[in-house]
Order: structure tokens, then sequence, then C-alpha cells
């Protein structure tokens, strides 16, 4: 297991990105996995930034831990902000325009579209958001 903590700002995202994907490039993983992880650390851990300890910020830690069998990676994202569970939320009817749609979701559907497992849960004052992709 490797583990990040950093502030929870939007201008972290890349350094958070370039943490996970050291881990995945050293497990090999595929350039697609790799990228639908990308993608999901930009929402996820942009949410964090923008709405976990607004207007003030405060620490996040990402873990990165690898399973076997099959060969899989999980993501997982802790706060101590509001508590806040995104798996709550509906998902957008992605049938309507876009135009036609409400404002917001779309971030965190694509993220349970991409990832093989998503959970949450509020622990000890914690957010605990994991993600999993089969490698």
């Amino acid at each position: 297991m490797k583990e990040l903590t950093i502030d929870a700002t939007v201008e972290n995202i890349e350094r958070v990105t370039s943490f996970v994907d050291e881990q995945l490039e050293a497990l090999g993983c595929p350039l697609k996995a790799q990228m639908q992880i990308d993608i999901a650390i930009d929402e996820l851990f942009g949410n964090i930034a923008h709405y976990a300890y607004n207007p003030e910020v405060g620490p996040a830690t990402v873990r990165v831990d690898v399973l076997q069998e099959p060969l899989s990676v999980v993501v997982t994202f802790i706060d101590n902000g509001v508590a806040y569970d995104p798996l709550a939320k509906e998902d957008p009817d992605v049938a309507l325009s876009a135009e036609e749609r409400e404002i917001g979701g779309l971030g965190i559907y694509m993220v349970k579209k991409s990832m093989d497992e998503i959970s949450y849960e509020y622990k000890d004052g914690q957010n605990i958001l994991r993600i999993k992709k089969h490698l």
C-alpha cells in the first residue's frame, strides 16, 4: 500500500494523479485503464477540493492498494470534510440532451461506468470513497 496525504486543492490534482500513475506504471497497467483511473481521480479529488472543506482547505489522503486474482488496483480517497455520499445521487438521464439535463452528476456517473467497483462510507468523521479497477 502506498499513501499520499496532501491539501485538498484543485492545484494538487496533478500531483495526486502522478502519485497514482507511478504505482500503475510499476504494475504495467494498460493505458486505457490508467486513463480511466486518471479521469476518476480528476473528478473525485476535484470534488473533495471544491466541496469537502469549503471555503477552507483541509487534508485528503489518497491510498493505492494492489490486489491479486484478479490483478486490480484500489484507490481510496479519505477526507475529514463535510459528510457527502456522491453515490446517493440519482444517475443523470443521459438520454436527454445536454440542455434538458440537470446540471451536475455526470462526472460521478462516468466514474461509476468506468470502474469495476465503487463504494462510499462515512466512518469516524471521515468520508471514505473507494474505486476498484481490474487490470
